[in-house]
């Protein structure tokens, strides 16, 4: 606790004597809130307990940083952000906190989200991550019933939109070519979803597989004594093989 008030009595300190963090508002330090969550789920994903405290640290940061200026302005203060969030978990689990039955929680639990909500689709952030977005958009949507029935529904879905695509290519209109992206993109989530899988997830393992296997293939070709860039495709595509029969060997 002492530490968290010397954390507080810093913060407020650096807002009176720090030009940088003096200029700071909620909305300039948006990107940094971003980053650093980011980075949190990086140390996760490294398994590395000093990093993850590191970055654990660093989004703390961001949280007193928004509560002091929000104390400047008198809108309100860390110990109020402190207590609506024990006020929030007390409610939430009276399961923990009281006497009911788990069915009792889950029920009592969506009755009162619902009541919270004049739409079911309310409390989705649009600042998340498209992906990670769509899949909870569509989550929300299937609690009263808007969803596809059988997974070979979702694959014909997928086809339509792929469809669909090549007949905007055909037309070569870019606005009505990126809508039926979007459309391809989304019915890829639906997929996931019915996979039970989450899609950012996913996209998140491809990129790290894509990139691994790139620096691997720039690695072989600079052993080889030559650069990717004149390189032939056929070249690369021989790398990348390789690459992924390294992966395959190494268990990744």
């Amino acid at each position: 606790m002492e530490a968290f008030l010397e954390l507080l009595r810093i913060m407020e300190e650096l807002r009176k004597k720090c030009p940088w963090d003096r200029e700071q508002t909620h909305e300039s330090l948006r990107k940094y809130l971003i980053e650093e969550a980011y980075e949190v789920l990086d140390a996760i994903g490294s398994k590395d307990d000093e990093k993850l405290k590191e970055e654990l640290g660093d989004l703390l940061l961001q949280v007193v940083f928004h509560s002091q200026i929000a104390k400047e302005r008198g809108a309100f203060d860390m110990e109020d952000v402190i207590k609506g969030l024990n006020k929030k978990l007390i409610e939430r689990h009276p399961h923990v906190f009281g006497c009911e039955s788990p069915e009792e929680v889950l029920k009592k639990w969506e009755e009162r989200k619902a009541k919270e909500r004049d739409s079911v689709l309310d409390g989705v952030p649009k600042s998340l991550p498209a992906l990670m977005r769509s899949q909870k958009l569509q989550d929300r949507a299937s609690l009263v019933g808007f969803d596809f029935e059988r997974i070979e529904q979702v694959f014909e879905k997928l086809e339509e939109e792929v469809q669909e695509l090549r007949q905007a290519l055909e037309k070569g209109e870019e606005k009505e070519l990126e809508h039926e992206l979007g459309d391809i993109l989304t019915a890829v989530v639906e997929l996931a979803r019915f996979l039970r899988l989450d899609a950012e997830i996913a996209l998140q393992k491809a990129n790290d597989r894509f990139e691994r296997r790139f620096r691997y293939m720039e690695k072989k070709a600079k052993e080889m004594g030559k650069d990717l860039k004149y390189m032939s495709l056929e070249e690369m595509d021989r790398l990348w093989l390789e690459s992924k029969e390294f992966d395959y060997k190494e268990g990744l």
